[in-house]
């Protein structure tokens, strides 16, 4: 006969292993029942020097900003493209950082990318690498807790036209090689600050023969139009904010206007905000910018809000 206390020994283990599978089920339901909420941890910090490609042993970065307050829901991206004649600049400078600060504090994700620079890699190396940056994005949207269908991008001078083009073309262009292939470079919304958008007709001082043959390699005019925004706007665009400063002499004010006027006549929703009294990258030329740094930024998120939080 066994005795009730001969047994104790057999009846705790019998306990403590139905304990445990109980503990095992648990979390096993709540992994799957409950989303997953790794990215918690992302709010208010920066993530640097993010490989977002590789290019013959070349790694190309971005920056990634998130807001103090995530959410539940994921959240609208917006990434900015630096400046800098497509020959110099990165992620960490030109005026779109302001921008930027203005952007994580409205509730949005933000990242700032690299590019592969002139005259060590020629176009299209820049908008190749560009349009990958929005495909990593999309393939790690669970990661980063974005929203791959509400994906802006705004970008100044060099970044302008970079970020035009990311607007107007899609795979057909020619310009989605590289990794991530099996997401979509498109976006939901530009915000183009003075870019140039029509590579064939610059001919100021600043757009001289050495400058267009160091990115481009070449002065014919088919190869600079297959770089230039205008040639592939189309009614599917998305929309377009451009900003210009009537006093810039680096690049002319009728590029931003030739644009907006070929959008507009596509049936593009489009908005032109010619900024007074200022040059390139918004310097003060004969007066004070009008309207002013801050009512930029206070521009370039409103029409996010209107496009990504709204649209």
């Amino acid at each position: 006969m066994v005795k009730i206390g001969d047994s104790f020994p057999v009846l705790l283990v019998i306990a403590v292993v139905g304990v445990l599978l109980l503990v095992v089920g648990g979390i096993v339901l709540v992994r799957r029942f409950l989303p997953d909420r790794s990215w918690s941890s992302l709010a208010g910090t920066t993530q640097r020097n993010v490989v977002y490609r590789t290019v013959n042993g070349t790694a190309v970065k971005m920056d990634i900003y998130f807001p103090r307050t995530m959410g539940d829901d994921p959240l609208p991206i917006v990434v900015y493209v630096h400046g800098g004649g497509w020959i110099a600049g990165n992620k960490n400078t030109d005026v779109g950082q302001l921008d930027i600060v203005g952007l994580v504090d409205n509730g949005y994700i933000a990242a700032s990318i690299d590019y592969r620079l002139a005259p060590d890699y020629r176009f299209p190396a820049q908008i190749e690498d560009a349009k990958c940056a929005i495909r990593f994005l999309r393939a790690n949207a669970e990661k980063y807790h974005l929203d791959p269908n509400k994906v802006g991008v705004f970008g100044s001078s060099a970044g302008g036209h970079l970020v035009a083009l990311m607007g107007v073309t899609d795979q057909s262009a020619g310009f989605d090689v590289g990794e991530y292939l099996d997401q979509s470079s498109r976006v939901q919304a530009v915000v183009d600050l003075y870019g140039p958008t029509d590579m064939s007709i610059l001919s100021n001082n600043a757009f001289t023969a050495s400058v267009r043959m160091a990115v481009f390699g070449t002065l014919d005019t088919d190869v600079l139009l297959w770089g230039s925004a205008v040639s592939y706007v189309s009614s599917d665009d998305p929309p377009f904010l451009i900003m210009h400063g009537d006093k810039d002499n680096v690049v002319p004010l009728n590029q931003s206007v030739t644009l907006y006027e070929m959008l507009v006549a596509a049936h593009v929703p489009a908005q032109l905000v010619i900024v007074h009294n200022a040059g390139h990258s918004w310097e003060p030329v004969g007066g004070t910018i009008d309207p002013s740094r801050t009512e930029i930024t206070q521009l370039i998120v409103d029409f996010f809000d209107q496009h990504l939080k709204n649209g």
